[in-house]
């Protein structure tokens, strides 16, 4: 890169025109794909830790509670 010169002839006009050197745009993806990635390729090797209690195991299921007031006529179990 430092071999070529500053001025370089346009490709469409052919009048001298600066290079200009930035950045590659390698992928469409973005950042939030990237940190997506990112974190499943880590994970792999570096699970987080978990502190606390396990879950509850047991099967039992609570009733939920309703406030509508038709719900009141329907047949209980």
């Amino acid at each position: 890169m430092a071999a070529a010169s500053d001025l370089q002839s346009c490709p469409t006009c052919g009048q001298p025109a600066r290079r200009k050197i930035s950045v590659p745009n390698l992928s469409k993806a973005g950042s939030s794909a990237f940190r997506l990635v990112d974190s499943a390729e880590r994970s792999a090797s570096e699970p987080q830790v978990v502190a606390g209690a396990l879950p509850s195991t047991s099967r039992r299921k609570s009733q939920p509670y309703t406030s509508n007031p038709l719900h009141r006529k329907l047949p209980r179990p």
